[in-house]
């Protein structure tokens, strides 16, 4: 019976695994009941293209601007290290009411440089975000009979020598009546802040509609001066107006106006609230991803297979020998000891740099530890596009409050080193506290001042900057001080062998130890590079990754298989009587890093082909240099940490004085 119970546990266990797999979420923020005839405001967001991969401000470009003045939405940490700018627009609507030939404005004659900079905007593929009920407009193209999805729409297009901009907008609102709820009244995020009405309310009768979608179909329509004569916005436009997204007539000339219309249409939709992202959100290849974790599955399985044979052929082979042996005997031994029992005097041995490598470790805890809880929580939902920026704010967040673990292991580990002494804790939970950051801190400073140049709005402000550094040397530091404190009070990790006083010499290899590290990295690149091409694709390319139960799997796999290659390489050393394997054990994990950055360059050269200019390029490898740094922190770490309990386990059961 209770073999069974066990057994309906690991099923569960399967079962929710799998369901991780496929993804869900809960949404980013609360239905918004609207009344028939009430208001809906448009919202915009950055200009964005992948060509060059710098945001610009909306209004940057010569477009109609509300009357009331242009307000920025409340933005949080993550939306401004994003290079999100979200701001109100002149479009309005009235809840399922359809309006058509809308009049915006028309434009000032263009300027020289307004004219040239909207051919720039129109050659580098700039798109324009508009943002309706926290959902981003989203346009369908059909190619070969597939329909493709895009968020937003481009500026305009260039038809042999003339430039063309989309003035006309046709949008369709997908709309599901409301479906009153017995819950309490609760507060939501973004658009949706307001309170849901409840049973009971006033007015609970009226009909009213949620929000479930948001299209856009771009048109460039050629309006005659007749027909806007005397018009003021909103009015209606006498002519009607033939939405064609497959012919252009709108060519912009210097000092010549610009008109913009739009209409709008409601469609009542089977769409339910809690489904309206699915359009954003679904998952193509899943095939390909299940292909990537049986992948990984069979590299584990390998090296599980070398690790096994290690610990069960050889080592316990090695052990028994030597236990049912006297002490004359064991004598005797000694002195034809071969391989890794030879080098038990200086296995030990402090490495060269200890406090940077403990430093490295407690940074890689700490990075790992990041990774690991923000990825939980986004693949059960709780960081859903929907609340933009939540992905970036809850990595820092957690960075800083795991703070505590990095100064722990690093202080921990550098008394272990020192045998117990508490002197120089302080010096080296300093450095867990300021060197990944800071060496990241110098790298996005220098990015930073690029796009302080280019003018774009993915720059971070000053007064954000001067709040990262608050964040930084008040919450970060102060908290892995704390960490470093309570492992200066632990007790250290005492070895189950003394160490020489004379180093012994490593005999000369066959071949380069550093060539086996290098190597080395190749089994765990091949764990992930799979994923690695969604992730960069939604990193460079526009697309929304929401797919974390899968890079949930992957990540764990990824850590299975760094622990493994590492301990594996650890022996392969000791049995050649190489006794430093401290970084060694660190970079053969490590190593991967400089896999995933000639990817990244791989990427950047077939992938990316339209990236144009040296700042774009420079940015795409400043943000990859940051991520594979990243990488190896953590990679590292896990497989410093298994080497070293593989080589503290073995030299524990080996008495040699």
């Amino acid at each position: 019976m209770v073999s069974f119970d066990k057994f309906k546990i690991w099923v569960l266990c399967i079962c929710l695994v799998c369901e991780l797999g496929y993804g869900f979420y809960l949404p980013g923020s609360y239905p918004h009941k609207y009344g028939v005839g009430d208001f809906l405001n448009v919202k915009v967001n950055s200009l964005t293209s992948i060509d060059t991969e710098l945001p610009y401000s909306y209004y940057s470009l010569p477009f109609c601007k509300p009357e009331e003045g242009v307000k920025d939405s409340a933005e949080n940490l993550g939306e401004l290290l994003m290079g999100d700018r979200i701001e109100n627009s002149p479009y309005r609507f009235k809840m399922y009411t359809n309006e058509t030939e809308v009049f915006l404005c028309q434009t000032k004659p263009l300027s020289s440089d307004e004219f040239k900079l909207l051919k720039e905007r129109i050659d580098e593929m700039y798109q324009v975000n508009l943002i309706l009920d926290n959902l981003p407009a989203i346009r369908y193209t059909k190619k070969d009979n597939f329909f493709l999805r895009w968020t937003g729409y481009p500026v305009g297009i260039k038809v042999q020598d003339a430039y063309y901009v989309f003035n006309h907008l046709k949008f369709t609102v997908l709309v599901h009546k409301f479906e009153e709820t017995n819950v309490a009244r609760v507060m939501g995020t973004g658009d949706g802040s307001e309170v849901i009405s409840t049973v009971g309310n006033e007015g609970s009768d009226a009909p009213g509609y949620m929000v479930v979608g948001f299209e856009v179909v771009p048109c460039s329509f050629q309006h005659t001066p007749d027909s806007l004569k005397n018009l003021k916005r909103y009015g209606k436009i006498p002519s009607p107006i033939k939405c064609d997204p497959t012919t252009v007539s709108m060519a912009i000339k210097e000092n010549e106006r610009v008109s913009f219309s739009y209409e709008v249409n409601f469609v009542e939709s089977d769409i339910k609230w809690p489904s309206r992202w699915d359009a954003y959100l679904k998952m193509e290849g899943a095939k390909v991803h299940w292909f990537s974790i049986l992948n990984s599955l069979m590299v584990i399985t390998f090296l599980a297979g070398i690790v096994l044979v290690i610990f069960l052929r050889t080592i316990r082979r090695d052990l028994a020998r030597y236990d049912e042996l006297d002490k004359e005997a064991q004598a005797q031994m000694n002195e034809e000891l071969s391989g890794w029992k030879l080098v038990v005097g200086d296995v030990f041995r402090a490495p060269s740099n200890p406090g940077l490598l403990c430093a490295m470790v407690g940074n890689g805890v700490q990075i790992l530890g990041m990774a690991v809880v923000t990825i939980m929580f986004a693949a059960l939902g709780f960081m859903s596009p929907a609340s933009r920026g939540t992905l970036i704010t809850g990595m820092l967040f957690f960075y800083m409050i795991l703070g505590v673990a990095a100064g722990y292991v690093s202080v921990r580990l550098w008394r272990t080193i020192c045998c117990g002494d508490h002197k120089g804790w302080v010096s080296v939970a300093w450095k867990a506290a300021c060197f990944f950051p800071g060496i990241a801190f110098l790298i996005l400073t220098v990015l930073n001042f690029l796009l302080w140049g280019s003018d774009s709005t993915g720059a971070i402000p000053f007064s954000l900057f001067v709040i990262l550094i608050l964040l930084w040397f008040c919450i970060s530091v102060p908290l892995t001080m704390i960490g470093g404190y309570i492992g200066a009070k632990a007790p250290h990790i005492e070895y189950p062998v003394r160490t020489n006083q004379i180093p012994r010499e490593i005999p000369p290899q066959k071949y380069p130890s550093w060539l086996l590290v290098l190597g080395a990295g190749t089994l765990p690149f091949g764990t992930l590079f799979i994923e690695l091409f969604f992730i960069m694709s939604s990193l460079w390319m526009g697309r929304v990754y929401y797919v974390f139960g899968f890079l949930l799997i992957v990540m764990v796999l990824l850590v299975v298989v760094c622990a493994e290659v590492s301990l594996v390489l650890t022996y392969m050393h000791l049995c050649v009587e190489d006794w430093k394997w401290w970084w060694k054990s660190f970079f053969a994990s490590g190593s991967v890093a400089i896999y995933i950055f000639l990817y990244s360059i791989n990427y950047l050269i077939f992938d990316l082909k339209s990236l144009s200019g040296p700042v774009s390029a420079t940015l795409y490898l400043g943000y990859s240099l940051v991520m594979v740094l990243t990488i190896m922190f953590a990679t590292g770490t896990v497989g410093f940490l298994s080497s070293f309990w593989f080589v503290h386990y073995l030299f524990s059961s080996v008495k040699l004085d």
